[in-house]
């Protein structure tokens, strides 16, 4: 793990580790001493239009790698060795496990025919494009040996959009629209490049025929459907037992772990049966929103809502610092060193075919989903398409996993080409991440100016514990209030298409109060007892609001 720190610091008295242990050690204590140094600079920066906190972590882990470079003498660049395992089994799960708990519903289910649209047929549009142009250009160039399963590999690795990054520069109170499409899309797509990814690995590509295609395709939905009911199952057993076992009234701290460890338990349940762990623990994280953490004491909800955010912050802070250290991975860029103009011109070749892929897919898909809608209010309009496709355009820790999956060999390269693979798979991501991430910011309040009014409203938002009593479905705007009452029966097929949204939503939350709660709990189907959700709260407050909106 790492190169031998030890020598830096000499021994520290009589030690009963190995040198190896004690050499890990220091790298784990300095890991962490970076990983706080990214909290205390981000919170600086916080203020700044164009820094967040990835991009600094990026540039921190940058910044060390040049100086562990120098005190190796330049055989070292990192404290600890990539690993597919740390990356897909540690730190992905808390991270989009969160964003499912904090997405707002009613927004993601509203544009969810256009999220999947985006996030599966986009992501194939993109992968031919991108392989296509990898094999026509590549094989022109210099660049060593490729089979076609590699190419096709290249189409997957930088189809996929680095969820983690968008979760940083888009916010969801700012522009909901924008986070729920972009981020919803990056979650389908990421299931679907690992789909396409394991399919080019698995599958004889000598023979591709009709049956083999239309057994990807079969694949596909086997695995969407599949991991979504998962994770779903799991969200929905996790309210049972704590609806009917009370754990609150015993300890906080049961409640909170079986809420961690059942959401952990979807997601590993999911990489066993070979599903997307992905889109397990993300549409876990939903339904536990929606049930679960209406049947746990208000201290656990406090507890919980802080603890999945903070578990996810670290994750995503690991995440960027690691992979601006190996960037400078000295290994991989000595294959390179006598032809550093060609890995050069191959990132950029790559990021212009990210431009295309996203393009190609992002405008004709918006302008079919505007077909679907009537009211003006709902269509994706230009200046949203050119944020959704700029915004998309940042690869992250899911496409390094992936090229490093397919180009080398225990964390090792051995071949020149797939060491230019390697080493234009982390310029691409640097650069999409740095420069596309610090863009983004402007270019949303270039294009979608906010309203002061509505930037002073967010920014007064209250954050005391009473506040989290409020439902996790948008700050409001999905209150328990909004039921559809208002939303008028359907009398014909042609009303039905009309409103298809609002009808849908009608529907569920009728089907939702009449089976759903009763069963597994939630707002309102709760008990009040000493120790219990208290509801009374939630019930006054809806109440206020009625009379608010009556008034």
């Amino acid at each position: 793990m790492g190169f031998d720190l030890g020598i830096l610091f000499g021994k520290l008295g009589s030690s009963s580790l190995g040198s190896s242990e004690y050499s890990s050690v220091v790298s784990m204590n300095l890991f962490v001493a970076l990983l706080c140094a990214c909290i205390v600079i981000g919170h600086l920066l916080e203020e700044n239009r164009w820094m967040n906190e990835s991009i600094t972590a990026l540039v921190i882990g940058l910044c060390t790698g040049v100086v562990i470079l120098l005190v190796s003498g330049g055989t070292n660049s990192h404290l600890l060795v990539f690993s597919e395992d740390l990356f897909f089994i540690y730190l992905l799960p808390p991270i989009i496990f969160n964003a499912g708990f904090q997405v707002k519903k009613k927004q993601f289910f509203r544009n969810f025919m256009t999220i999947v649209l985006f996030g599966a047929v986009g992501t194939v549009i993109s992968f031919t494009i991108i392989s296509f142009g990898a094999t026509k250009i590549f094989k022109k160039m210099n660049i060593g040996t490729l089979e076609l399963g590699d190419y096709l590999a290249i189409g997957a690795i930088f189809s996929a959009t680095d969820s983690v990054c968008t979760l940083q520069v888009l916010n969801q109170d700012q522009t909901p629209l924008l986070y729920s499409l972009v981020f919803g899309e990056g979650v389908v797509n990421d299931a679907t490049s690992v789909v396409i990814f394991n399919a080019v690995q698995n599958f004889d590509l000598s023979q591709i025929t009709t049956a083999v295609a239309f057994q990807l395709i079969g694949n596909f939905f086997y695995l969407f459907i599949t991991s979504t009911l998962l994770g779903a199952g799991a969200g929905l057993l996790s309210a049972y037992i704590i609806k009917k076992l009370y754990f609150g009234r015993h300890s906080t701290d049961r409640e909170v772990a079986i809420m961690i460890l059942m959401a952990y338990l979807s997601y590993m349940l999911a990489e066993l049966f070979y599903l997307s762990g992905i889109l397990t623990v993300f549409f876990c994280g939903i339904v536990m929103s929606h049930y679960t953490w209406h049947n746990v004491t208000e201290k656990s909800r406090v507890t919980t809502k802080h603890a999945f955010a903070t578990l996810s912050f670290i994750a995503e802070l690991f995440i960027f610092l690691y992979v601006g250290m190996d960037a400078l991975d000295i290994e991989k860029w000595s294959f390179v060193k006598d032809s550093p103009g060609t890995s050069a011109e191959v990132s950029a070749i790559l990021l212009g075919l990210v431009l295309v892929g996203r393009a190609a897919f992002v405008f004709p898909l918006s302008f079919l989903s505007n077909l679907t809608k009537k009211a003006p209010h709902e269509k994706i309009d230009f200046r949203q398409q050119v944020l959704i496709w700029w915004a998309g355009l940042m690869r992250g820790a899911v496409s390094m996993a992936l090229a490093y999956n397919q180009f080398t060999k225990e964390g090792h390269t051995t071949k020149v080409g797939n060491a230019i693979m390697i080493t234009s798979t982390i310029t691409v991501v640097l650069f999409s991440t740095m420069v596309f991430g610090l863009i983004t910011q402007p270019l949303v309040r270039l294009l979608l100016p906010t309203p002061k009014t509505l930037n002073r409203m967010i920014s007064s938002e209250p954050t005391t514990p009473k506040s989290f009593i409020v439902p996790l479905l948008g700050n409001g705007q999905d209150s328990e209030l909004d039921l559809g009452q208002n939303v008028p029966r359907p009398s014909s097929l042609r009303m039905l298409l009309s409103t298809p949204t609002h009808t849908v939503h009608y529907y569920w939350r009728k089907f939702d109060n009449a089976f759903m709660r009763p069963v597994f709990g939630g707002r309102g189907f709760v008990p009040f007892i000493p120790g219990s959700p208290t509801e009374q709260s939630v019930h006054q407050s809806a109440h206020h609001l009625v009379g608010e909106e009556t008034s």
